[in-house]
């Protein structure tokens, strides 16, 4: 079954600085080995004003659990986290089972 790393982050003190600096980390992601698929969010604005839990998720999807521990742990995989701890936002990274819950 495959296997998804979510990574939500945290809404950054210069938005607008994070951003121009996403594409490269987002690129850097796409290197990881074993990928099949990734997929950027950004998180729309509360209608109130408050400001949003998280500013971006990044889901990054393997074939399965062993693939995407492997590749957290290449030298892709650090230098992908080294980029994005350079970024100085916080993230939240979360492992899971993708589960197909469409109907027919």
């Amino acid at each position: 079954m495959q296997t998804k790393i979510t990574l939500i982050i945290d809404n950054p003190a210069d938005a607008a600085a994070f951003e121009s600096e996403f594409p490269a980390l987002a690129r850097r992601a796409a290197a990881l080995p074993g990928l099949a698929r990734i997929e950027s969010a950004k998180v729309w604005p509360k209608e109130d004003g408050t400001p949003t839990p998280a500013h971006r998720t990044l889901d990054l999807y393997f074939d399965d659990y062993d693939a995407a521990s492997r590749a957290v742990t290449t030298p892709e995989g650090g230098a992908f986290f080294e980029q994005l701890t350079g970024l100085k936002v916080g993230f939240t990274g979360l492992f899971s089972e993708v589960e197909d819950s469409r109907t027919a």
